[in-house]
């Protein structure tokens, strides 16, 4: 009988109209990725409570912030925050929508707002110093990532720190962030590659390849690793080795401009200019707006003594950089062979006034 009788219970119970009955529902097709159906449910549960389901809501605004659709996610975000203005992560996704729409003053206010809901929040901290890294305002930037490091290492947190230190052009300070990243992740590949590409561009080559290596040794397809590597054995003329690098990056990254870009020096670097003409149109190809592939471009067409290919090239990259003299100076050696020794004058006067 008493089986009886709570069955006849939950049968009444689950005909009552209440407010989150489908929410488990919504939440499973949500998390399986099946979002036609979790809407469908969403829809059926709104009507049902005239619009007052949070969870509903809530997902809904998650589901059009996938589909891009990021005012209307806004606005479902607010009503959410609305129906239940206590509720920390109506407060946040508020304030995400409004970060993704570039409207960063606003997004500070609310996330301020949601920080009086708790003070000890890592990805309110976080968020604040991202806001105020786009607002260009550094101090406050390192001021909320400091703070957010506090409450929990992260190491999204170590690595857009050291991204507002080189934004200051405090390059030590910025490697000194991502050392105390790797010490915190040392088997993390990204913060490695990282940290190895700031001392490539300080020269530092044996602490850069040092720590690349270490990046390659957890991460053997890391791209951007592999990439600054390779372009190290090329500057040391190890063109065979870096070659060797880079047929692997291309298998993991086959559109990539730099990579076509640096394979197209090698072939040059190794004397083969048509299969290095062949690597740098890919690239240019993949990237037209690239001024140093089409720079790359005009010295292996000069070095082939193809002059007009050459002039091309040349002026091109002239007109996405017009303030590099070497750029000039090779667009005179063009002329010169093209006879055409009044604009190489000029030319050669230009690339002196800039080197000046």
């Amino acid at each position: 009988f008493s089986v009886f009788c709570s069955a006849d219970v939950f049968h009444t119970v689950a005909e009552l109209p209440i407010l989150e009955r489908r929410n488990w529902l919504i939440h499973l097709h949500y998390i399986r990725k099946d979002y036609e159906t979790c809407k469908t449910i969403i829809k059926e549960q709104l009507q049902e409570t005239q619009g007052m389901c949070e969870y509903a809501i809530y997902v809904q605004a998650l589901i059009f912030r996938l589909e891009g659709k990021i005012q209307e996610s806004l606005e479902l975000f607010q009503t959410c925050a609305i129906l239940n203005p206590q509720n920390l992560d109506n407060l946040k996704q508020v304030a995400r929508s409004l970060f993704l729409l570039g409207k960063h003053k606003s997004a500070i206010e609310v996330y301020n707002e949601a920080a009086r809901l708790n003070e000890k929040d890592w990805e309110i901290e976080h968020n604040l110093g991202v806001c105020y890294m786009y607002l260009k305002d550094f101090e406050k930037a390192k001021e909320h990532l400091n703070c957010a490091l506090q409450h929990s290492k992260h190491d999204l947190s170590f690595v857009m720190l050291g991204k507002v230190h080189l934004l200051d052009g405090n390059v030590e300070e910025a490697i000194e962030v991502y050392k105390k990243a790797v010490e915190f992740s040392p088997e993390n590949a990204e913060l490695l590659t990282t940290l190895g590409l700031q001392y490539l561009q300080l020269g530092l080559y044996q602490k850069a390849f040092e720590h690349l290596g270490n990046a390659l040794t957890y991460d053997s397809n890391n791209y951007k690793a592999i990439l600054a590597a390779g372009s190290m054995m090329q500057t040391h003329s190890d063109f065979d080795v870096a070659l060797s690098k880079y047929r692997v990056a291309a298998h993991s990254s086959p559109e990539s401009p730099p990579l076509w870009n640096n394979i197209g020096m090698c072939f040059f670097g190794k004397k083969k200019y048509v299969a290095a003409i062949s690597c740098l149109k890919r690239a240019n190809y993949l990237a037209p707006f690239d001024w140093k592939i089409l720079y790359n471009l005009g010295l292996v067409h000069l070095t082939m003594q193809q002059f007009a290919s050459a002039f091309h090239f040349l002026s091109a990259a002239i007109s996405l950089h017009p303030k590099m003299g070497e750029l000039y100076m090779l667009l005179a050696v063009a002329l010169t062979n093209l006879e055409d020794p009044d604009n190489a004058k000029r030319s050669y006067e230009q690339a002196v006034a800039l080197d000046q």
